[in-house]
């Protein structure tokens, strides 16, 4: 395959990817219209996982974590960003809008370089990383503020605020910790172990149960839309791209997201962004990109090549040339 091809696969990737993860919040706010917070997350995880538990028995070389180490990387992921993570995400989402939602979930990329600043001794944040977080927090008051009573949007925010710093906390913590089972494995058992937290959460929280939900043909495609395409066929996309073209690209999608999350839910559910939630925005991008100005520099100017905006550097007699391996 050629260099053009590929470039062209992983640019449809990413976009598919971006389109799932930001229409997931719609049919998240399609199914909270009958499902209670903690069961829907619950049911969107049994399917995930059982999902991408199949996909990992054919792509993995082994299909479960082994020893002491790698099983704790697996409950720790499985609680924090699975259970604590889409609780918190989906009972938030009862108060906001899908773009609000995504908006405030966006935060997550900037809070994890501040965890790992106090938990990472080798991660050290210099100061634009903490101009970064600053501008990240501004972005989310500006919305909390913008949002109205506590009875009303800032509880939404808060939450979702609190979702995202667990799983910015979860991911800092899993890449701490000694074990390091194979990726698609891992993901599948954190789901099947988050799902199974959520359904022991959610009567806890005095939710109904399952015989108590008005089931409908749009809810079940919801649901599984969530499920299967969302986070199961997300996940492995996200795999694939990881692979391909790193880290920093990757994580890139969390700020397509919230725009995708936003105009899908304006154009189907007729929701509204106000100027207060695109300021804040702009400020959690801002931030992130603040943090990572050492890599978005190389990965904007690539990025300008392919589109023909920035003319491709060439080596000049002054350029070091690569030695000869």
């Amino acid at each position: 395959m050629s260099v053009g091809n590929q470039t062209h696969r992983n640019v449809g990737l990413f976009a598919l990817l971006a389109v799932l993860w930001g229409t997931s919040f719609m049919a998240i706010e399609v199914g909270l219209e009958v499902l209670p917070p903690a069961l829907f997350a619950a049911l969107r995880y049994d399917i995930a996982g059982l999902v991408l538990f199949g996909y990992a028995l054919v792509a993995a070389e082994d299909w479960r974590p082994r020893g002491r180490d790698e099983w704790v990387v697996v409950f720790v992921g499985g609680a924090l960003l699975i259970g604590v993570h889409f609780t918190l995400l989906f009972s938030g989402q009862r108060y906001v809008t899908s773009g609000v939602a995504a908006i405030v979930l966006s935060l997550s990329p900037v809070l994890t370089p501040l965890f790992a600043w106090t938990m990472l001794p080798e991660e050290r944040l210099d100061f634009f990383g903490f101009l970064g977080v600053f501008l990240g927090l501004v972005g989310t008051v500006v919305i909390a503020v913008s949002s109205g009573s506590v009875g009303g949007q800032l509880l939404g925010v808060v939450l979702l605020f609190l979702a995202a710093a667990s799983w910015a906390f979860g991911s800092v913590l899993v890449k701490r910790l000694p074990g390091n089972p194979p990726v698609a494995p891992m993901q599948a058992w954190m789901m099947l172990l988050g799902s199974g937290m959520l359904h022991i959460v959610s009567p806890l929280l005095g939710e109904p149960g399952l015989a108590q939900v008005a089931w409908s043909p749009l809810v079940v495609g919801a649901l599984l839309f969530l499920a299967v395409l969302c986070s199961a066929v997300g996940f492995i996309i996200y795999f694939v791209l990881l692979d391909r073209i790193g880290a920093v690209e990757i994580s890139l999608v969390s700020y397509a997201v919230p725009i995708v999350a936003a105009v899908s839910g304006w154009a189907v559910l007729g929701e509204d962004i106000g100027p207060a939630t695109i300021t804040g925005f702009l400020f959690i991008l801002a931030g992130f990109a603040f943090m990572k100005y050492n890599a978005l520099g190389p990965v904007v100017r690539d990025i300008g090549v392919r589109a023909g905006l920035v003319a491709p550097k060439h080596v000049s007699d002054r350029d070091p040339v690569p030695a000869d391996d």
